[in-house]
């Protein structure tokens, strides 16, 4: 098995929060009806982040 040098972990983890806080920020703003497309978009990056970091860690 691979093992992830400290940059390529700290990317991972920081595109990990990232998408965590990305995915929370577009739920609110999904249910909150202020920003519907905005909202869309937000959880849409964080799916992107989320993939890259699977796609890395393989």
């Amino acid at each position: 098995m691979v093992t992830v040098g400290t940059i390529a972990g700290g990317a991972m983890a920081l595109a990990m929060i990232a998408a965590f806080l990305l995915g929370f920020a577009g739920v609110r703003i999904l249910l909150g009806k202020a920003d519907r497309a905005r909202g869309a978009l937000m959880l849409g990056a964080a799916a992107v982040l989320v993939a890259n970091v699977l796609i890395w860690s393989l």
